[in-house]
């Protein structure tokens, strides 16, 4: 049986990992962020106080009290030991960078550490839940949770069930996903970009391609599809939300897996990640910020 989730642990405190604990925080649950040094739990902490989605913003915006602001870092620790970050966590989410390996060692490491009835989810945008999960003891126990950036404003989350992903594990991962104010769907076969992904990418490197042509400005082209498909935001505008080095990696695991030409990465995108234009982030990538 899965037990009731109470305590949480977050491994990976960057973007993600910062967004995904604030929630879990905001929900009323007792969280521990690890990272690999004092100086990036440092950063982080200071992004979710202060950061553009944290909670000083959502207090300013009426979104939430400075009591619950308050209550919300109360129920943070951070720690750069792993051991002392997942020894009593129900449920521990995984947001390091969007590499198999690295995380495959993040999970095989967690599932010495963790109690034998905790979960383990894996916020990967493309990798396969699947070989993630074989490092481990319990693949039974092992889903995706992906969450989508800001995780503080977007209200997706695909749970991603693996080949020996149980129905039990899934259905938590869902219910969990809602305490947070989530809309989860569910993603029942384990193939690389999941779902949303695998629909949104490909328009984004076609907005790419056609920018790399001079085909048409980069305004225009993000017009062309909020104006004529009213999307919300442009393909180019949501790629550097996304940021252009997230947006390189997962075109890229996505082709590995697939071979499939509409997710080869154009050489502008790559061009533009090694000159460290990256979107929003750092203020500079198809637009200025």
């Amino acid at each position: 049986m899965v037990e009731e989730i109470r305590r949480v642990s977050v491994i990976g405190f960057g973007t993600m990992g910062t967004g995904i604990t604030q929630i879990i925080a905001q929900a009323g649950y007792e969280v521990v962020a690890r990272d690999v040094s004092d100086d990036l739990l440092r950063r982080g902490l200071e992004v979710i106080r202060s950061g553009p989605f944290g909670l000083e913003k959502a207090v300013q915006k009426g979104r939430i009290t400075r009591g619950e602001a308050d209550a919300a870092l109360s129920r943070i620790r951070v720690t750069t030991d792993l051991a002392e970050a997942v020894r009593d966590a129900d449920f521990v989410v995984e947001a390091v960078f969007e590499n198999l390996e690295v995380k495959r060692k993040v999970f095989a490491e967690v599932d010495k550490l963790a109690p034998r009835h905790a979960l383990m989810v894996s916020n990967t945008s493309t990798l396969s839940i699947t070989a993630i999960a074989s490092a481990t003891s319990r693949p039974e126990k092992v889903a995706g949770m992906h969450f989508f950036n800001p995780a503080q404003v977007m209200k997706l989350v695909e749970v991603v069930r693996g080949i020996l992903t149980s129905d039990e594990t899934v259905e938590a991962v869902r219910r969990f996903s809602e305490k947070l104010g989530k809309t989860p769907i569910i993603v029942n076969r384990d193939i690389p970009g999941f779902v949303a992904n695998r629909i949104g990418i490909p328009g984004i490197l076609e907005a790419i391609r056609l920018y790399e042509e001079n085909v048409a400005s980069a305004r225009d082209i993000d017009n062309a599809m909020k104006l004529g498909y009213n999307w919300p935001m442009g393909p180019l505008e949501l790629a550097d939300l996304i940021g252009l080095d997230v947006l390189l990696d997962s075109a890229e695991s996505i082709y590995a897996e697939t071979r499939d030409p509409k997710y080869n990465p154009p050489v502008i995108l790559k061009q533009m990640v090694r000159a460290g234009l990256l979107g929003r982030k750092v203020k500079k990538g198809f637009y200025t910020y």
